[in-house]
C-alpha cells in the first residue's frame, strides 16, 4: 500500500468471457465484488489479442467458422470499463489478480495445449515482471497459478488437487500445495496468493468462499 493509505488499487486481469475459451465468469465477478466490499479500486485490463479459439458454450464445441478478441470479450465482463494490458504499469497499482477459465490457459499462455513447454502472451509476462520486480502481490485462482509459475518459475501456489497440473507446476520449477475449497496458499517470499476456485468441482458459494479468501491474502501483503 501507498505511504498515504489511499483505497488499494488492484488490476484484474481477464483472458476473455466464458469459461471453456475465456475467463471464467463466476470468478471473474466475485473477485470484482470481494475487492470491492474490501474497499479497494479496480481498473481490469486484458490483452488485445485473437482468442485462441471459440467455444460453443451450450455444446462445448469449437466454433471454426469463430473468431473474438480478448479485450473486446473480456469487455463483457467488465461492463466496457477495461484497458489494453499493454497499458498496464506496475507503479500505479498495489496488486494484480489473475481470475481463472481456459482463457488464462490458452489466451494468455499456451499451457492448455503444451503443457510446462508453454509459452507466454509477452503483455502478460511483461506484467508479471513488473509486479513482481515492485514487490507488489499477485494473486491468481483456478489454473492462473500455472501461468504465474511459469513466468517466476520458483514459487509456491496451489491449484487444488489435480496431480496432472501439480506435476506441470514442478516442471516448471514451482511447488504445489494441495487444497480444497476456499483455502489459499500464501508464498510470503514472492508476495504471491493462490486459491483453487473450479479446478475443484465447485459450487459458486464455494467460489465466493476462494475469491474473498484470496483478495484478502492480496490485500494483506500489499500492506506490508
Amino acid at each position: 500500500m501507498s505511504a498515504s493509505q489511499a483505497a488499494p488499487k488492484v488490476a484484474v486481469v481477464l483472458s476473455g468471457c466464458g469459461v471453456y475459451d475465456g475467463a471464467e465468469i463466476h470468478e471473474a465477478v466475485l473477485t470484482l465484488l470481494a475487492l470491492s466490499r474490501q474497499g479497494a479500486t479496480v481498473q481490469c485490463f486484458a490483452p488485445d489479442v485473437a482468442q485462441h479459439h471459440v467455444i460453443n458454450h451450450l455444446t462445448g464445441q469449437p466454433d471454426d467458422g469463430a473468431s473474438r478478441n480478448v479485450l473486446v470479450e473480456s469487455a463483457r465482463i467488465a461492463r466496457g470499463r477495461i484497458a489494453p494490458l499493454g497499458d498496464y504499469q506496475a507503479a500505479d497499482f498495489d496488486a494484480i489478480v489473475f481470475p481463472g477459465g481456459f482463457g488464462a490457459a490458452k489466451n494468455l499462455c499456451s499451457f492448455a495445449f503444451d503443457g510446462p513447454d508453454c509459452t507466454v502472451n509477452p503483455d502478460i509476462e511483461q506484467a508479471i515482471r513488473a509486479t513482481h520486480a515492485a514487490g507488489k502481490p499477485i494473486g491468481a485462482l483456478c489454473i492462473a497459478p500455472a501461468l504465474i509459475t511459469r513466468v517466476l518459475k520458483s514459487v509456491t501456489v496451489t491449484i487444488g488437487s489435480d496431480s496432472g497440473t501439480a506435476e506441470a507446476i514442478a516442471a516448471m520449477g514451482g511447488s504445489h500445495t494441495i487444497t480444497t475449497h476456499g483455502e489459499v496458499v500464501i508464498d510470503a517470499t514472492n508476495k504471491i496468493a493462490t486459491t483453487p476456485c473450479y479446478m475443484l468441482d465447485a459450487t459458486i458459494s464455494q467460489i465466493a468462499d476462494g475469491a474473498e479468501a484470496v483478495v484478502k491474502a492480496v490485500l494483506s501483503l500489499a500492506r506490508q
